[in-house]
């Protein structure tokens, strides 16, 4: 341990470093693969990514510098900078939501030993004239097992810091990093950098509420489905700012997963499909595609069944069944839902199966 030859102790914490590099790396490795586990299938978790990294030991010294030596050398302390270094492994869980912070913390921390926790969080929101990077940082110990490493194998630290971040926390803070001056700097300059962080601030939180608003929407949406003859209503813009009686991705899902319950609709496919059918018929209303998709269903299932039978490698799947009785329900209108060899595939089979009436009321 060093008193006032900090020079001296810099070249030992330099050899530590190297001397336990490879192995360190080794046990970050096996801390990741730890916490990959603790988090795996847990519904609702969005994870972005888990990703270590041993410190650099140039940076290590200076944030020794910045942060214990001019303290340390004012007590005339004996010190070693490696008993200083709590963050030597790293080891950074990044989500999609705020919320989900705690979440992960929570699975986490009960498989080690906490030292510390910093709250970096409800520390920027309980003031009002500070901004800077969020995020939750947990101190913990760790043992041989939780690295997956050999039971005798010596430990050079016995601890690592886990920050856990969102995306958007994660990269104001590598901008927060790269901003070289942000203290003693002029007014409008600093004001520039607080608007800025508060408009990552903002984007978090609406983030948040647009997936709150959107699973809302999905389960508040109307259910016509168990209607005979759903009535036709014009869209009408409600003063929440929905429009009432639209066909969206919600009111598409409400609808399809009531006539295809075992079949799992990805949201982009949902979307594009969405536009889609309001692209061939911009004034199609919920009511009157429900009332389609019901009515002409029966008839399309047959074909279904004679389609997949002679072509085994095709697959028929709800979104072709879709637009199959788009197609039936107005040839005119739905001209682009199938493609003409569809087109003429499907006609054939009609005209040879449905009598001219029943076709069209079908």
């Amino acid at each position: 341990m060093a008193l006032l030859d900090f020079e001296q102790e810099e070249l030992e914490f330099k050899a530590f470093h190297a001397a336990h590099e490879a192995l360190l790396k080794t046990i970050c490795g096996g801390l990741q693969l730890k916490i990959a586990d603790l988090l795996h299938g847990h519904q609702g978790l969005q994870i972005s990514k888990i990703e270590g990294r041993v410190k650099d030991s140039d940076e290590c010294i200076r944030k020794f510098s910045g942060k214990y030596r001019n303290a340390l050398e004012e007590q005339n302390q004996l010190f070693a900078i490696k008993d200083h270094i709590t963050d030597l492994l790293g080891i950074r869980i990044v989500c999609l939501y705020e919320d989900e912070i705690w979440q992960i913390a929570d699975l986490v921390r009960p498989s080690f030993g906490v030292i510390e926790i910093t709250d970096k969080i409800a520390k920027v929101e309980q003031t009002d004239d500070f901004f800077g990077y969020k995020g939750l940082h947990l101190d913990l110990a760790f043992s041989t097992a939780d690295a997956g490493v050999a039971v005798d194998t010596i430990l050079p630290v016995r601890q690592f810091e886990l920050q856990v971040r969102t995306i958007i926390q994660d990269s104001w803070s590598v901008l927060d990093h790269k901003i070289k001056y942000k203290k003693s700097i002029p007014g409008p300059l600093k004001r520039r950098i607080n608007v800025l962080s508060a408009l990552f601030e903002l984007a978090d939180r609406e983030f948040r509420q647009i997936r709150d608003e959107t699973e809302a929407g999905l389960q508040s949406a109307p259910d016509e489905t168990a209607l005979q003859d759903s009535p036709i209503e014009m869209p009408v813009l409600a003063q929440d700012g929905y429009v009432k009686g639209e066909l969206n991705a919600f009111t598409f899902l409400k609808i399809a997963n009531h006539f295809f319950k075992d079949f799992v609709f990805e949201p982009y496919k949902v979307d594009g499909f969405v536009e889609s059918i309001k692209d061939w018929s911009p004034d199609i209303t919920r009511p009157e595609f429900n009332s389609i998709v019901r009515q002409k269903i029966g008839v399309v299932k047959r074909y279904k069944q004679f389609f997949e039978e002679r072509n085994e490698n095709l697959n028929f799947n709800p979104y072709t069944v879709i637009r199959h009785c788009l197609y039936l329900g107005d040839k005119m209108v739905f001209n682009r839902a199938l493609q003409r060899k569809a087109q003429e595939t499907f006609d054939a089979w009609l005209a040879q199966n449905m009598p001219v009436e029943k076709c069209a009321e079908a």
